[in-house]
């Protein structure tokens, strides 16, 4: 009976190749046939020194001279060709970086910082030798296998899902002066002294505390002041505490804020008499404040959501505001917001 759908010719074997079933049976018959190296090498097509290694992984060793001497069997040469496979994989860098791996574990748990502000940190002050650290992506991997003392619940920048940015919703009236109408250089983040400002709330449902959020878009200095609650007044008292603060250079200090469309901002555009340009962001359009939101969710690390903002004291947000700002970031070159904030007061007080 004819078989049209196949073939009984062996196809030949490319070289480079690990040896095969059919390659080591080959092997076997060629050897008791008498075929020397290079014979068993031209019809198997691959180096003589392939067949050397082969013969010598399924060749029992000899435990004395009597008898006749052990010879290859492909069944052997396949179990410990597949023995070493599994051990031939690289070993892992982080076994020899106990102490570093302990310190970024520290930092996390202690300070809460990210594993890309650990690994930077630690190249710029060269706090470990080179061989002594991995990079970012390797914690990444080892905490996603498992392999390090941490959770995925301790590190919840893994656990976000990423949205997608949806078009402007314009029902809503602004309360001032779009961020269509802002200055091009504050987009580039070349200037200091452009703001962004939110507020987060503990529960929704009630009156009670809640926390004024400013960050500036250079330095990432990120202010949280509490405030007695989500509405205009108190926003507007935490507001009149930092002109207060900076006096006549607060119009230097604060250049321009971009504020969220909630009915707390509903008379910031009065802070445009201090000296400072007061922009409102679209309505639903969070992404137009990315600086803000992103150390807002880091603030949730300290407060999470549905948790009282009245259990917190105005000492108490102050505290996890300069913890933020002696985060190391890698967008400013593990420098700190702290750092790099005071340096700019420095500068503008010298003027």
């Amino acid at each position: 009976m004819d078989c049209h759908n196949y073939i009984t010719a062996i196809p030949e074997r490319k070289r480079g190749q690990h040896l095969g079933r059919e390659e080591r049976g080959a092997i076997q018959q060629l050897k008791k046939q008498g075929y020397s190296l290079r014979a068993i090498a031209r019809e198997i097509n691959c180096s003589p020194s392939t067949i050397l290694y082969e013969l010598r992984r399924g060749t029992p060793l000899r435990k004395s001279h009597r008898g006749r001497a052990p010879e290859y069997n492909a069944k052997r040469g396949l179990a410990v060709y597949e023995m070493n496979r599994m051990k031939c994989r690289r070993p892992h860098h982080i076994i020899r970086c106990s102490e570093f791996v302990a310190w970024v574990v520290k930092q996390i748990r202690t300070q809460k910082w990210s594993l890309d502000a650990c690994v930077g940190y630690a190249r710029r002050h060269r706090s470990f030798p080179a061989t002594g650290m991995v990079c970012t992506k390797t914690l990444y991997n080892e905490i996603i296998a498992g392999n390090l003392p941490l959770s995925l619940f301790e590190l919840p920048e893994i656990l976000k899902r990423k949205h997608s940015k949806k078009g402007n919703r314009k029902h809503k009236r602004l309360k001032g002066r779009s961020i269509d109408e802002r200055p091009a250089i504050v987009d580039l983040r070349t200037e200091f002294g452009h703001w962004e400002a939110d507020t987060v709330i503990g529960r929704k449902s009630g009156k009670e505390a809640a926390i004024l959020t400013l960050v500036e878009r250079v330095t990432n200095n990120y202010l949280a002041i509490r405030i007695l609650g989500k509405n205009s007044a108190s926003v507007i008292h935490a507001m009149k505490g930092l002109q207060a603060e900076y006096g006549e250079r607060f119009s230097s200090v604060f250049k321009s804020i971009t504020a969220d469309n909630g009915s707390e901002f509903e008379d910031f555009a009065v802070v445009e008499g201090w000296g400072s340009s007061i922009y409102f962001a679209h309505p639903y359009s969070s992404w137009e404040r990315p600086v803000n939101e992103r150390h807002n969710g880091f603030l949730r690390q300290y407060i999470p959501k549905g948790v009282s903002i009245e259990r917190y004291t105005p000492e108490d947000i102050l505290r996890f505001a300069d913890e933020l700002n002696s985060r190391p970031r890698k967008r400013l070159g593990y420098q700190t917001p702290e750092e790099l904030f005071d340096a700019f007061l420095d500068n503008l007080y010298i003027a």
